[in-house]
């Protein structure tokens, strides 16, 4: 089969650097910043806010590329995180706006940090997390921009994975996991500025309660909690009085943001991700607000809005739809006009894209499940061959918008399914928790209950449907080879492990802490170890009877390489069809271009080879 319906995009327009990427609006009002290529590597870039095309890159990385930066709040200052080739390892870095003068105030090898406070009211400080001291913690550090002082402020002896700072950058608490995989939340006594125990939550809530922050007055400590619910609800609680106050909730959704004001810290609205992201508002000046926003840009998708700017006059909004890449307008809230600024791919605009539909069944127990498929365009979706492509976390989701790999494949004449599977975010304490220790077991059923669904349907061909995925998605797909290989008829990898023993084993030590809650997830390999062999796809390697493509980042701190080296050795011994990509200078996936560009370009041809869909050779 050859897929002719559209014209074939190259893949540099799908998976080369965004042109445009994660803009933002300087405190002051005065500057725009974006990330953007510079000869071929994510920088970043700043300009005018009222002449973006006037911007210049301002940091200059040959590497892996700039992801997360913003502006500091003295005016002054960009900083940005950068790690090694994915080794995840953050080191800050600080760029004066004026004299274009660099600098590294956490240059330490082996050590990650993290950006934990900093705002308006403190525009000279950041309060860093930093893992220098020992390795499994962060303790506090205060950084002093104006001098560059790193100054140790709290050592973290109680082993916090979580820090309750409040708009003051004082610490008001944090929280540690316990044995059970629940969480305890402590708060600072006033009177002897210890810790003391203040929240207990079950492990059964685990996943989907946490805190917000608290509100500028400091009175008032918001969370996003299932306790006493099935699904997370947004909570006020008054520190004084210990009343707590339900201010936003859904029967089976879990809040999925909160949007607060900018300048009281108190929630204005609270976003839900169903089918579609909606919006519940709880300030009336916040939804006309935002009624101006919609009228203003009249596209049908989803907004998300970013305040950075200190007048709160210039909004930053960015419109996700599934058939086009992101629109980023800045919203004046005086004039109520939108300004649009660009699309994060403007090379996609001459190409005819999919529509990503969502679709549910119940699964073999009566579990109802939801998903994403993505058809392609200008076909009767009949008997289609299909690609089952499975996200990462586990604990994560799939949503509705633009996707590269649902285009990709799509536009190759596939239907691309996203399945939110049990134990899948969003959804409900109740459907997250009905996928613990389910590796393997029901949450790779509900894969195929999705593909049945789907067949019984006519839209896909069951006989042609190819399993594919990173992280978990990477284990699902190999968990679809070695357990259940007559369904699939090829699986491809993406960093993913293949021995669940080898996995815990070897897990980053800063996620030491949260260990009793992966144990709790995926099983405990004291207690557990022969049903965790028996989840590991490399159990059953005898058993894979489909060509398998395994990709892995020789960097990666969280599934180390040699999950990747186990399954494809063994793969090697007995003979069977694999193909292996390793790539010396990424981690947990691939952030630069020319490597993604050797995978897409190998997994497209494994794809076309066993399963007949399209192939671009324009960039092959």
């Amino acid at each position: 089969m050859t897929y002719d319906a559209v014209p074939l995009i190259p893949r540099s327009v799908l998976f080369g650097n965004p042109t445009y990427a994660m803009p933002t609006i300087s405190p002051d009002g005065r500057w725009l910043a974006f990330l953007a290529p510079e000869e071929g590597v994510l920088n970043v870039w700043v300009g005018p806010i009222d002449a973006p095309d006037q911007a210049r890159a301002v940091t200059h990385d040959r590497g892996q590329g700039i992801r997360v930066y913003g502006f500091t709040h003295d005016d002054k200052h960009l900083y940005y995180l950068q790690d090694a080739d994915g080794d995840e390892n953050w080191r800050l870095h600080l760029l004066d706006l004026e004299s274009g003068e660099e600098r590294c105030p956490t240059p330490f090898d082996g050590v990650q940090v993290r950006v934990l406070g900093h705002n308006r009211w403190n525009p000279t400080v950041m309060i860093l997390g930093i893992n220098k001291d020992t390795p499994e913690l962060h303790d506090l550090y205060r950084l002093d921009l104006a001098t560059d002082e790193l100054e140790k402020v709290v050592e973290n002896t109680p082993g916090f994975v979580t820090w309750l700072l409040d708009t003051n950058l004082d610490v008001r608490g944090g929280a540690s996991m316990n044995e059970d995989g629940g969480i305890t939340y402590y708060r600072i006594s006033p009177q002897t500025n210890e810790p003391e125990a203040w929240l207990e939550v079950p492990s059964d809530d685990a996943v989907t309660t946490d805190t917000i922050g608290f509100s500028r007055d400091g009175s008032t400590l918001y969370l996003v909690s299932s306790i006493g619910a099935n699904a997370a609800r947004l909570v006020a609680i008054d520190l004084a009085s210990g009343t707590e106050t339900v201010l936003a909730d859904d029967p089976a959704y879990d809040v999925d943001g909160v949007e607060l004001d900018p300048m009281t810290r108190v929630p204005q609205g609270v976003v839900f991700a169903k089918d579609r992201s909606e919006r519940v508002f709880l300030d009336p000046s916040y939804s006309a607000a935002m009624a101006q926003v919609e009228a203003a840009i009249g596209i049908d998708g989803d907004l998300t809005v970013n305040r950075t700017e200190r007048t709160d006059q210039f909004w930053l909004i960015a419109v996700d739809v599934s058939d086009g890449s992101g629109r980023y307008y800045v919203f004046d809230k005086v004039t109520g006009k939108a300004t649009f600024l660009f699309g994060q791919r403007p090379e996609l605009d001459g190409y005819q894209l999919a529509v990503m539909e969502p679709f549910s069944f119940n699964a073999r127990d009566g579990l109802e499940v939801h998903g994403y498929v993505t058809y392609p365009p200008n076909v009767d979706p009949q008997a289609l061959p299909a690609v089952v492509n499975v996200h990462g976390g586990p604990w994560h989701r799939d949503e509705w918008g633009y996707h590269s790999e649902a285009q990709w494949l799509a536009n190759r004449g596939y239907a691309c399914v996203q399945v939110n599977f049990r134990g899948s975010t969003g959804y409900g304490k109740a459907f997250g928790n009905a996928g613990d220790k389910e590796w393997g077991a029901a949450m790779h059923t509900d894969l195929l209950d999705a593909v049945d669904h789907l067949a019984s349907l006519g839209r896909i061909d069951a006989s042609r449907v190819a399993i594919y995925g990173g992280s978990y998605g990477g284990y699902a797909a190999l968990a679809g080879a070695a357990f259940t290989p007559g369904v699939f008829r090829c699986a491809v990898d993406m960093c993913g492990p293949s021995n669940l023993l080898t996995l815990l084993a070897s897990l980053p030590t800063y996620w030491k802490p949260m260990i009793a809650m992966m144990y709790g997830k995926i099983g405990d390999p004291e207690t557990e170890k022969d049903f965790l062999w028996e989840r590991s796809p490399l159990s059953r390697v005898d058993d894979i009877a489909i060509p398998v493509l395994v990709a892995q980042g020789a960097n990666d701190p969280r599934v180390k390489q040699a999950e990747a080296e186990q399954i494809v050795d063994a793969l090697k011994a007995k003979g069977l069809p694999h193909e292996y990509l390793v790539f010396p200078d990424e981690g947990h996936g691939l952030a630069r271009p020319e490597n993604r560009e050797i995978y897409y370009a190998a997994v497209e041809r494994f794809l076309a080879e066993h399963l007949g869909g399209g192939r671009s050779q324009s960039d092959a």
